[in-house]
């Protein structure tokens, strides 16, 4: 009974991270050839004058330095409970991106990082995981702000500016309100056990990404010879990821949100749509895409942890 109970449990693993792989390979491969708003023709037309092997090389090596440095930062927390590494933290990182490419936000990625850890440290691992990607958040909030101020969508920042104080004097105020056992005041004292060291190394790294994350973006208009002041470019980046990033969507939707809320703000700033569109997908598949199919390698080797 024994045998036939871990039997069932291997056949059920192994379809759940064969559903995962193929589904993912479906949903990237539906997208690309049935998006009627990709103009692949023209699109290969302009790639073989514009696409030399300089330029994919810099491509490929800022969506490398991208997700390297997202390991680095899950790397770094996870210091904070269990030495890991950098091999691992990749494991981990991309099998978890592969994982979470079909929920809202990618919060499947929080059960795909604690399926590598003991049951009893599943808790700990997703508040380290919200760490890590609140940092980014609260990063993308605030130079989208401030990338509003300065495209003289002043209103609209200052809304945001008010919306912020309002959830912290709300937070300030319910701090000791427990909801089924949790607080605003123990989880700012759980952030506060983790080590000043990983949490100022976590910021870094969160900023160092950012920065690679943008200037992706930025070097992609000047290959599309978008001709805009640098920082008119780089506060609409900012903008667009900011509200694209605020938005309920899958991974594998994420060009086709980026890309609409990218064509509204370029299209103001007289850059052609198609340019718009399709800059959003290749940083959709150099940034995802490519992350999700070596991901999906190390789902397929997953070995569940039987006795944790």
């Amino acid at each position: 009974m024994i045998s036939i109970s871990h039997k069932a449990k291997q056949f059920s693993v192994f379809s759940i991270k064969l559903l995962i792989v193929i589904g993912a390979f479906y949903f990237i491969y539906d997208k690309l050839a049935h998006d009627e708003s990709l103009n692949w023709e023209k699109f290969w037309n302009v790639a073989q004058h514009k696409f030399t092997f300089s330029v994919i090389s810099v491509l490929l090596f800022m969506s490398f330095l991208n997700r390297f440095l997202e390991i680095l930062k899950w790397k770094n927390l996870v210091s904070f409970i269990k030495i890991i590494s950098t091999s691992e933290a990749t494991k981990q990182v991309l099998a978890a991106l592969a994982a979470g490419i079909f929920t809202p936000n990618g919060i499947g990625e929080y059960a795909g990082k604690a399926l590598y850890f003991d049951k009893g440290q599943t808790k700990t691992i997703v508040f380290l995981n919200l760490i890590c990607n609140g940092i980014q958040m609260i990063l993308t909030i605030l130079f989208g702000t401030i990338g509003l101020f300065f495209l003289g969508y002043t209103f609209y920042a200052i809304v945001i500016i008010g919306i912020c104080f309002l959830l912290f004097g709300i937070s300030f105020l319910t701090k000791s309100i427990k909801v089924k056992g949790y607080s605003i005041e123990k989880l700012i004292s759980k952030i506060n056990e983790i080590p000043k060291t990983i949490h100022r190394k976590n910021n870094l790294l969160a900023i160092g990404r950012y920065i690679v994350f943008s200037h992706q973006y930025y070097f992609l208009f000047l290959v599309f010879d978008v001709d805009l002041p640098y920082a008119t470019l780089m506060a609409t980046i900012a903008v667009v990821y900011f509200l694209a990033s605020s938005l309920p969507s899958f991974q594998f939707l994420d060009f086709a949100v980026k890309g609409s809320v990218a064509t509204f703000f370029f299209g103001k700033l007289d850059v052609s749509e198609w340019i718009v569109v399709f800059i959003a997908t290749l940083m959709w598949f150099l940034n995802v895409v490519i992350p999700v199919v070596i991901g999906c390698f190390y789902v397929l080797k997953y070995k569940p942890r039987w006795n944790s």
